[in-house]
């Protein structure tokens, strides 16, 4: 659609219908030293022009299509089928906001509900709900969940093996309040230290990130003992849900609340979004649930239809009583995730996962055979930390530029950690881009 500009005319009804006499009037209530002294300097160009103008600065960005990407650290490359991209593009499922309407959503409504059944399957949980905006707005969700639950305790903590976006996210979500985040340290094998919990006080919840940052498998179930024998909420996270295509559902290991991203579910990367917020719960805390829920029940014929339920934010109720100020949800996202795994199938989720595992393997084999450290033992999903020699920036700049990305260096989220490299593996990569990674760093 092109660009058609007001006429003089259309400005001056326009201008006359809200009372004031010209545009600076109109602008009147911003500072003026929010305002722009002179006209923007834009050069004269035809439609061509500019179209060819727009091409050659995309054309300084890189497409990761072009790359060979080994990165992963919450944000993956997937295939999504084509059943999954052309279902979402219909025009029933393409709304910009939540389909309240239950008399003319039926659809919408009946995708999200079984998106619901379907995260409920995955994680071996009770309720999950209609999703929030990402994973790290889910994190610091469910910490604030668990205070609700607990009532009078006012601290949480969370690992340092938890996404470090996540955790900078959660910070911003409690800094204003009277509430405290405790970080809980990690240990030498790339797992989450938790022996220091009996020495934390008015404890509420305790969030554990599995696969971790590191992509390493975190002990679940042993975390999930000593957080409930302190008398605490037991939150386990991930960005990377394929993993439970092959490992034990967190519900199944007692978890009180499961969280994370699901863009790895059917939705592109996109330069960094959208995403898709999951969360689920125990039955028993679903009034607690932030954001909204799909329910199922029978109209006045007895025919199963499709509404929100649990809508226990400040629009629907008194401010004092919601459990969250979301306004709104994921609804597209949620519905591609719903697709995304019926049409992959129980069997099918599986036997990704374990491609997923098994390149990676694959991959980190190789690496060892090559000479370098592989410094965490602990077992992984499709992510591993490597620590390459001294100097392999240098190395790894290189490869950039002949569109290999080895990797993400660690040492800006954890100081400690120079040379240390997270590599990931999908089922994107085939076995060509790995050997040519590892014949890279040999040389």
């Amino acid at each position: 659609m092109r660009y058609l500009s007001h006429t003089p005319e259309d400005l001056s009804i326009m201008l006359q219908a809200v009372g004031v006499r010209d545009l600076d009037e109109l602008f009147s209530t911003i500072p003026d030293d929010c305002k722009r002294e002179n006209p923007l300097d834009l050069p004269e160009m035809t439609e061509w022009e500019l179209n060819d103008h727009m091409a050659a600065l995309a054309g300084r960005m890189v497409s990761g299509a072009d790359y060979k990407v080994f990165a992963g650290a919450g944000s993956y490359h997937h295939y999504i089928p084509e059943v999954t991209r052309y279902l979402l593009s219909r025009s029933e499922f393409v709304t910009a906001y939540t389909p309240y309407q239950p008399e003319i959503s039926q659809g919408t409504l009946q995708g999200i509900f079984e998106y619901q059944t379907l995260i409920c399957r995955l994680l071996g949980m009770d309720v999950a709900n209609a999703s929030l905006y990402d994973g790290a707005m889910a994190v610091a969700e469910a910490l604030l969940m668990a205070i609700r639950i607990s009532r009078r305790k006012k601290t949480v903590a969370v690992s340092s093996l938890v996404n470090p976006y996540y955790r900078k996210v959660v910070e911003t979500y409690f800094k204003p309040t009277e509430f405290h985040v405790v970080e809980l340290p990690r240990r030498e094998d790339g797992t989450t230290d938790l022996s220091g919990l009996d020495r934390i006080d008015d404890l509420a919840g305790v969030a554990i990130q599995s696969p971790n940052f590191f992509g390493c498998i975190e002990d679940l179930a042993a975390a999930g003992q000593a957080i409930h024998d302190q008398g605490a909420i037991f939150i386990t996270c991930f960005s990377e849900p394929l993993a439970y295509g092959i490992l034990k559902a967190p519900g199944a290991l007692d978890a009180d609340i499961v969280c994370g991203e699901g863009q790895s579910l059917g939705i592109p990367q996109s330069f960094g979004g959208p995403g898709v917020g999951i969360f689920a719960a125990k039955q028993q805390y679903v009034r607690n649930l932030p954001g909204r829920l799909v329910g199922q029940t029978v109209d006045a014929d007895g025919k199963r239809g499709f509404v929100l339920t649990l809508s226990t934010r400040e629009q629907h109720i008194r401010r004092e009583k919601a459990t969250s100020n979301i306004c709104s949800n994921q609804s597209l996202c949620a519905m591609a995730a719903g697709m995304y795994m019926a049409a992959l199938g129980g069997t099918g989720f599986r036997e990704l996962a374990a491609l997923n595992r098994d390149k990676a393997e694959y991959l980190k084999s190789a690496l060892q055979d090559a000479g370098l450290e592989i410094p965490f033992a602990p077992a992984t999903f499709n992510e591993f930390v490597v620590k390459f020699p001294d100097g392999f920036d240098q190395k790894w700049q290189a490869l950039l530029q002949k569109k290999i990305l080895a990797g993400i260096p660690l040492v800006c989220y954890y100081p400690e950690l120079a040379n240390h490299y997270l590599l990931c593996v999908t089922e994107t990569r085939s076995k060509d881009d790995m050997d040519a990674l590892v014949k890279e760093v040999q040389s």
